[in-house]
């Protein structure tokens, strides 16, 4: 029996078929990964996308691409899996909060900061991650990603802003000098990714460079694929 999963995003309110199309794209290469699957994906913003999702598949695992377990995971994704008469499959942990995404993003900087020809320890880092101003959820996720790094103890500095809390993206930013990266701790290039951080870093005066969000990831499709895997 080919066995199935559900890769899930939140994607773009305003303009969900882009982020639709992205989605589909990324199950298309978590699938080259998993032959003997269905892999399907939706994201929560275009109408109607879960539920159609659901219908093509049989009893699919559900695999979050979401930074954090706030409310899109705890309470807005649930009642949509009932909504469709789908309350009993077994969701997965987000993406953000495997610890192979921690491993993946501490890699991704190292591999920047070399690629510049620049050494770690004079290297700042600055994680730009959402927050929230109701939930502590997602500050907790970007700070177990914060605290990969700092066991490293490899950089000179590594800083957390957020978005829609405080510290801000801009204060975090600010004075970090020309060999700093920004490694946003976003799932895509929506929304936040091409608008706000770039105007949050310009903002600070940041001289550094903007790397792509960690879910753009290459290594991504097949981290997504092995943790699907491991729990089937």
């Amino acid at each position: 029996m080919t066995r199935s999963a559900l890769i899930v995003a939140h994607g773009q309110p305003s303009d969900p078929d882009p982020a639709e199309a992205d989605m589909a794209r990324l199950a298309k290469s978590v699938a080259s990964y998993l032959p003997d699957w269905q892999v399907s994906a939706a994201t929560l913003a275009a109408p109607d996308a879960l539920k159609i999702a659901l219908d093509t598949l049989d009893n699919p695992i559900i695999f979050p691409f979401f930074m954090a377990d706030g409310w899109f995971i705890r309470t807005l994704l649930p009642k949509r899996l009932s909504e469709a008469g789908h309350e009993e499959l077994s969701v997965l942990t987000p993406f953000g909060l495997l610890t192979k995404t921690q491993v993946l993003s501490l890699q991704a900087a190292r591999r920047a900061t070399a690629e510049r020809g620049w050494a770690e320890a004079d290297t700042t880092l600055i994680l730009a991650a959402h927050g929230s101003g109701r939930s502590n959820y997602p500050a907790e996720a970007a700070r177990a990603i914060e605290h990969t790094f700092a066991a490293e103890s490899v950089f000179a500095r590594v800083r957390t802003g957020f978005i829609e809390e405080e510290p801000s993206l801009a204060h975090a930013a600010r004075g970090a000098g020309d060999k700093a990266l920004c490694l946003p701790l976003f799932v895509a290039r929506w929304g936040h990714v091409i608008g706000d951080i770039p105007e949050a870093l310009e903002t600070a005066g940041f001289t550094g460079h903007l790397l792509d969000p960690i879910g753009t990831h290459p290594d991504v499709p097949a981290l997504i694929a092995k943790t699907i895997l491991d729990a089937s």
